[in-house]
């Protein structure tokens, strides 16, 4: 209820915010309730129709459009009821009342605002005075018509046929450029010749001629054009009907424009192109260039000779893509692969991925893979540029010093076990011994006939006083692991699972685990040793990893850190084979792994309750599991 509080003032504010800023736009600017009640116009608003929200408010509730032109209102009504029922955008033009009583032309955009759940909050609405751009259309009407009479003297390649395509006419620049005539255009059947186009791009010129006069479409193409000299020349045409006022076509124009030099232009920048290439093949890296959906469209040289085949030769398959995922990448690793490609290529994310990569020779090696969108001036993705790095040297340096450091830190710890282990079987030892020899002096005297009970008791006494310097024994011994709390400070535990994760970035990496955060806002402070919380983290996520190991599927750990009345409440949760034993698990030296020692849970309990905190685990719905702990909350803490 306090989020909810909180987040409800937070959006009130905000409001409140927009709506200061938007009454100083220069524009007329409204909002309405989900069910179109008016709730705001701004100031500009009020001064440009003389109306404020009482004025365009039916008695209903309801808006009056009373701004609008009475010629004009009832379609504006349809179409803002329909708006407000279907929840789609809204965009009218309509003559607007101005506040000295004239009406102009005014453009009127309304969008629906949503909640996460998609349900409307509000409508917001701008009005934009167009009268000057709607006289200006009307102008340019009058004048395009005054354009047709005075085509003849236009210097530009132009023709124009009837609606069924026969030619009409062609201009004097046509007939310079070209050589030819309205009768050499126009064959027997009354049709277009286009005999000044190249007789290898006729036919293909024809096909779209006719189709456009058949479906009314305007039309482009490229193509060689006869020159009156002889010689060819490349000439862009662009075709365009003219409309009645019933949209019917009335008549058919062309342009015809000489784009020789472009084309050569066009040819010298492939040369250039061609050359970055040889650029790109000399890198010491190996490079791939795919199209926006992932289909590879270029490898460099480098990447063709690690692989052994050249990209031409996966033209029969179904997909480029992943005929070379299936060939090339190592059948651990290509699921994993699979899905973060589809990842980057759905959302245009840069991909980033280290795995195993098949060579030529059928060798496995290490590499490194990103790959990185290029996108034009709109933003969309027009290619997906690849680098790959072959780091397998790099990797088995890393694995034998991981290697050679587990064993280091096992051998240091069976040590430390065995010297632990020796000190406290001495100290307990003597107590003990003592503890077994009176409980047989016990049984003697109460055996005796007739029993001795004064000696018995004094016995027990001495069973009793030796069990104590066991017990203080192992007091003192449990106190030399006392968590200490000289070290805690005010720590949020944000920022400590940043940390771990940072940490245990290369090993997360190196296994190929993804780590999904998930932290509830506005989580307290709390007193933490942070070098122990640290050590919890670390051994619950490794033992998730480590867990992983066993079973097949994605390897995943999800973390979630949430509020729990008067603590943090934290769950760490993998999808391995679960816990059998999830009683026993924190119990010392008990452990499902073949070289692990079973103290690593019993620690992290410690460390937990230390901190005045739970720790336990939970078997899974589904799959893998879960381990939950929680730490109070500072007393002053918001």
């Amino acid at each position: 209820m306090e989020e909810r509080k909180a987040a409800e003032e937070s959006l009130q504010r905000n409001e409140r915010e927009l709506q200061q800023l938007i009454d100083a736009v220069p524009a007329a600017i409204w909002s309405t309730g989900p069910d179109g009640r008016p709730t705001y116009v701004n100031i500009r608003f009020t001064q440009m129709t003389g109306a404020t929200v009482a004025d365009i408010t039916a008695s209903d509730g309801s808006p009056s459009l009373s701004v609008v032109h009475p010629e004009d209102r009832d379609l504006a009504v349809a179409a803002f009821r329909r708006a407000f029922t279907t929840g789609e955008p809204y965009l009218r033009r309509y003559r607007q009342v101005r506040a000295d009583g004239s009406y102009r032309w005014t453009e009127t955009r309304a969008e629906p605002l949503r909640d996460q759940s998609g349900n409307i909050l509000k409508w917001y609405g701008l009005s934009v005075d167009i009268d000057d751009l709607i006289i200006a259309q009307q102008a340019l009407q009058r004048s395009e018509r005054r354009l047709q009479q005075l085509v003849d003297a236009v210097p530009a390649m132009i023709w124009s046929t009837t609606p069924e395509g026969n030619p009409v006419f062609v201009n004097k620049r046509f007939m310079d450029v070209t050589g030819t005539t309205l009768e050499d255009a126009t064959g027997a059947d009354g049709m277009p010749t286009l005999c000044t186009i190249h007789s290898d791009y006729r036919d293909d010129a024809r096909r779209m001629f006719m189709e456009s006069f058949a479906t009314g479409i305007s039309c482009m193409s490229r193509y060689p054009q006869l020159r009156r000299d002889g010689s060819y020349r490349w000439s862009e045409v662009r075709v365009e009907p003219l409309r009645g006022e019933n949209d019917d076509v009335l008549q058919w124009y062309a342009v015809c424009v000489d784009i020789d030099d472009e084309v050569r232009a066009h040819e010298a920048l492939q040369q250039s192109e061609r050359s970055l290439r040889q650029l790109v093949e000399t890198l010491p890296a190996m490079i791939d260039c795919a199209t926006p959906d992932g289909e590879p469209i270029y490898r460099s040289k480098q990447l063709r000779e690690f692989l052994g085949y050249n990209l031409e030769d996966l033209d029969g398959e179904p997909s480029r893509l992943g005929a070379t995922l299936d060939a090339g990448v190592h059948p651990a690793d290509l699921e994993g692969v699979k899905e973060r490609y589809a990842r980057s290529l759905a959302t245009g994310e840069p991909y980033a991925r280290r795995h195993r990569l098949r060579r030529f020779d059928g060798e496995y090696r290490w590499v490194e893979t990103r790959a990185g969108p290029m996108r034009d001036e709109a933003g969309t993705i027009v290619q997906w540029n690849v680098i790959c790095l072959d780091i397998d040297g790099e990797m088995r340096a890393q694995e034998e010093l991981r290697q050679a450091q587990g064993k280091l830190a096992r051998a240091s710890q069976a040590a430390s076990l065995a010297e632990l282990s020796a000190s406290i079987a001495h100290e307990v030892n003597q107590p003990l011994a003592a503890v077994v020899a009176n409980s047989h002096a016990c049984e003697r005297w109460l055996r005796a006939d007739p029993p001795n009970i004064d000696r018995a008791r004094k016995t027990v006494e001495r069973i009793i006083r030796d069990a104590n310097g066991a017990a203080d024994v192992v007091g003192r011994i449990r106190a030399l692991f006392k968590q200490s709390t000289e070290a805690r400070s005010a720590t949020h535990i944000s920022g400590l699972i940043a940390e771990v994760h940072d940490l245990m970035a290369e090993e997360l990496a190196r296994t190929r685990t993804q780590v999904n955060v998930i932290i509830d806002q506005g989580l307290p402070q709390l007193s933490l040793d942070r070098i122990q919380v640290q050590q919890v983290f670390s051994n619950l996520i490794r033992n998730g990893v480590e867990a992983m190991d066993r079973s097949s599927g994605d390897r995943y750990i999800r973390i979630h850190a949430r509020r729990d009345e008067t603590s943090v409440r934290v769950e760490i949760s993998d999808r391995g084979p679960g816990l059998p034993f999830p009683d026993k698990i924190f119990q010392p030296f008990f452990t499902t792994k073949e070289t692990g020692m079973g103290m690593g849970l019993a620690i992290s309990r410690s460390i937990i309750e230390s901190h005045g905190g739970r720790l336990w685990a939970e078997k899974s719905e589904r799959i893998g599991a879960t381990f939950v702990f929680t730490l109070p909350i500072l007393a002053n803490a918001v």
